[in-house]
């Protein structure tokens, strides 16, 4: 019977330069030509990533008082408004978020990354006006390193699996997953397969809240469940689940971030969103563990739905899984469709070496996590809306 580590064991492994860590592709051919026992006496740690737009992303930001001090009840970045009813000098800036000036040519997403790239940016507020904050204006310039705290609270990322999209109407669709050509002639998807962290944990053994991580180059959290979690699933389910499923809220420091695993992008008639680099080291505990983590795009499904359909529930015109599309096209109705990532698998596979590395050199440990995920969180609707 194999042994069971703990994530101690693996640690002191680490500390003293013994650890063997593999990416989330390196090990499926690992087991593949040594075999799952022999692998799992060998590898301690297996690393995930995933880089792709996550539009339920935004920082937290502490500007410092001014003289006169102000109670900031209208704020703008850029001319990106920012919401700044927390406390005096306190903003938080969604990634999504347009300029008032510039529309979707520049957004939250851009402000962001201007920060983080060490830009300067110009902040804009105004206030009634109090007896303990009599200023109403304030213009000013900031940077990333003249304000206090700045960090990134993402309330959703790294979905653990996504539905693909195609347009089976007769126009061109402009969607947040990309531009869909008219009669189904093309096919996008937004995640990376067998190199996506939850993917790798699908029952959530090793990662929950405190889960140490690397975001966009900085060490970072989960901080709770993300939001739109899903984790009730048939008794007879798949273990991999098929449709969104779980999602990370994360937390990280934005003045330890580096631009490189950051980038603002613009989708055509939709609008701004921010893609974000995420990278999760799985403990190898067991061979219940090896196995999840061995994972092949071939085993791993996701929905293709018809987004030509503009209803909360689009139409799905086929189960497709992630071989197929990382090949470049789909099978649809007998037809070879056109197929392409909104993730970029090659920055993905970036994280995945680059925090390997963090590790081999002994600059990342593993955390338990001090709280699990809810296991049977059902998806809430709005219903009857009367407008």
């Amino acid at each position: 019977m194999s042994r069971i580590r703990t994530i101690e064991e693996i640690n002191e492994k680490i500390a003293n330069g013994n650890a063997v860590v593999l990416t989330a592709e390196e090990i499926i051919d690992e087991v593949a030509q040594e075999g799952a026992e022999a692998t799992l006496e060998k590898v301690d740690v297996v690393t995930t990533a995933t880089f792709g737009p996550m539009c339920s992303s935004g920082a937290f930001l502490n500007f410092g008082h001014s003289d006169p001090p102000i109670r900031m009840a209208k704020t703008a970045l850029n001319d990106v408004e920012a919401y700044s009813g927390i406390a005096a000098v306190d903003a938080y800036i969604g990634a999504t978020q347009l300029s008032e000036t510039e529309g979707d040519r520049y957004g939250g997403a851009h402000v962001i990354c201007d920060l983080i790239s060490r830009k300067p940016v110009r902040l804009s507020a105004s206030s009634p006006g109090t007896d303990c904050y009599p200023r109403k204006r304030l213009e000013t310039e900031i940077t990333l390193d003249t304000i206090n705290e700045a960090y990134l609270f993402n309330p959703r990322n790294a979905y653990q699996n996504y539905g693909a999209a195609i347009n089976l109407s007769a126009e061109t669709k402009y969607t947040y997953m990309g531009t869909l050509r008219p009669h189904g002639a093309n096919v996008t998807y937004a995640t990376c397969g067998q190199l996506s962290p939850l993917l790798n944990d699908p029952d959530y053994r090793t990662i929950g809240i405190g889960t140490r991580l690397f975001l966009a180059g900085a060490q970072g959290y989960v901080a709770w469940q993300g939001t739109q979690f899903y984790s009730a699933r048939p008794k007879n389910a798949a273990q991999v689940p098929v449709g969104g499923a779980g999602t990370l809220a994360l937390i990280g420091d934005m003045k330890s971030m580096d631009p490189r695993w950051l980038r603002p992008i613009r989708l055509k008639n939709y609008g701004v969103t921010l893609c974000v680099g995420i990278g999760v080291p799985i403990p190898i505990l067991d061979i219940d563990m090896l196995r999840a983590v061995s994972i092949r795009n071939r085993d791993i499904q996701t929905l293709l739905f018809d987004f030509g359909i503009g209803a909360r529930d689009r139409p799905v015109i086929a189960t497709v899984n992630y071989e197929e599309l990382w090949s470049g096209s789909v099978l649809i109705e007998g037809r070879k469709t056109p197929a392409a990532p909104m993730s970029d698998i090659r920055k993905a596979r970036e994280i995945a070496d680059f925090l390997r590395e963090e590790i081999l050199a002994r600059r990342f440990f593993l955390t338990e996590p001090v709280a699990r995920f809810p296991r049977d969180q059902r998806l809430r609707r709005i219903e009857n809306a009367r407008i």
